[in-house]
């Protein structure tokens, strides 16, 4: 383990002097302390993925130099629970604190129905055979307004009605004709895949996996075969947040076979992007943004179903290439782009906004821009509050990390108090 930071250091060192580079000059380039270089340099300490990232840039390496730095292991294989489950339990606390667990038919039997103070709600009131799509479209209605409502609010205060709905989606396919039951199948599908969503959004990895596979199934069962693609480019973002390179990209590019529509290749293309953009790749991660783009570009709309993927973002490849930049260690381009598209986003998108917007500002800051970052930081900690993001807590929590270096900074002093108190609350 020692090895790995000394290996990087030495080859820091190298490159830093053959483009006639003091540590000052290096620190100036990077905005990281001359006497943080020197500690990499020598081996006392080990680099950050950022640093190494921005070292690799400013010396033109190629990506040489970023393959060095101490990456954190990998997971291990994506793996999930024992899925015997066929019970879904939710109990639902006055406090406003809710639980679900799935649990198999026969630990449901095992526990004994006198084991829990309860009462039946009632079975499915559809027809045997019935091919009435009242409820179906009721149903899809629903889906666009928890969507915008997803955008607003805790994912905590959703998931109740969501997983609800999901039931009673599969319950009621089970009753009604062919063509109805594949049609409530699907959407409880995009049900499942959007519930997946907002547990990753409350920091559960493994109930993520869980409901994504679930949509899977619910959707295959509807005769809808593609959405499994679509549950690779959804774990592909587990990894991502893992910072696993290697398996982000291997997960992206599985769900990029000729046959699926260009809408799930093109999400595929820009996550793939951003496992190269992990893993140093400026010319692999460019390559597949411009392969998402074609494929976003050539997909229509077939159906009235709900649209895969984000809806919030007038171009999704702009935003997600302001995403590849830093990562690429190119913060000053990467906050240059992710500004502009911001300026695209919504109003009514808050979870959108502070995503990209947290990162925008870790951009800045990263870039030595720090008093710009942190007017926007400021403007963002009441929607970071609100929408109670693990995934957006990941960024925030390099952004306090990045604005520490600046501890004399009256903008930095003034914001410290506050974005502490926001990393911790809703760091799970």
């Amino acid at each position: 383990m020692a090895q790995q930071p000394m290996s990087f250091g030495t080859e820091l060192r190298r490159r830093r002097l053959a483009a006639d580079l003091t540590l000052t000059d290096l620190s100036r380039l990077v905005h990281y302390s001359k006497g943080q270089l020197s500690k990499v340099e020598r081996g006392i300490k080990a680099p950050s993925r950022e640093l190494a990232a921005q070292c690799d840039t400013t010396l033109g390496a190629g990506g040489r130099l970023a393959a060095l730095a101490h990456r954190r292991p990998s997971g291990g294989e994506l793996t999930r629970e024992n899925d015997d489950e066929e019970v879904w339990l939710m109990r639902l606390s006055a406090d406003g604190e809710s639980r679900f667990q799935p649990v198999s038919r026969r630990q449901a039997v095992a526990a004994g129905a006198a084991s829990v103070a309860g009462m039946s709600i009632g079975g499915t009131a559809l027809p045997p055979g019935s091919e009435d799509t009242s409820l179906l479209g009721t149903s899809r209605s629903l889906f666009d307004h928890y969507r915008r409502l997803g955008q607003a609010v805790d994912p905590g205060l959703l998931l109740p009605a969501l997983i609800a709905q999901t039931h009673t989606l599969r319950e009621l396919s089970s009753r009604a004709g062919p063509r109805t039951s594949r049609g409530l199948l699907r959407l409880g599908a995009r049900y499942a895949e959007f519930v997946g969503w907002l547990v990753q959004e409350g920091g559960d990895e493994q109930a993520t996996l869980w409901w994504t596979e679930r949509a899977v199934d619910l959707a295959a069962a509807g005769g809808d075969h593609d959405l499994a693609a679509y549950g690779l480019v959804r774990r592909a973002l587990v990894t991502l947040y893992r910072e696993d390179a290697r398996q982000t990209i291997e997960l992206a590019q599985c769900a990029q076979t000729g046959g699926l529509p260009p809408r799930i290749r093109g999400l595929a293309a820009q996550r793939e992007a951003q496992g190269h953009a992990l893993a140093g790749d400026h010319s692999a991660a460019m390559g597949a943004l411009d392969r998402a783009r074609a494929l976003l570009a050539s997909h229509t709309a077939d159906g009235d179903g709900p649209v895969i993927g984000t809806t919030h973002l007038k171009d999704s490849v702009g935003m997600v290439t302001g995403w590849c930049l830093y990562d690429l260690g190119r913060p000053a381009e990467a906050a240059r782009v992710l500004e502009a598209q911001l300026a695209e986003v919504p109003l009514q998108a808050l979870r959108t906004r502070v995503r990209y917007g947290v990162r925008c500002a870790l951009a800045h800051a990263a870039a030595g821009e720090v008093e710009h970052a942190c007017a926007l930081t400021n403007g963002l900690l009441d929607g970071v509050m609100t929408v109670g993001s693990a995934t957006v807590a990941t960024d925030l929590r390099r952004l306090a990390r990045v604005l520490a270096r600046y501890p004399r900074n009256p903008s930095v002093r003034e914001l410290t108090p506050e974005l502490g108190t926001a990393v911790q609350l809703i760091t799970p």
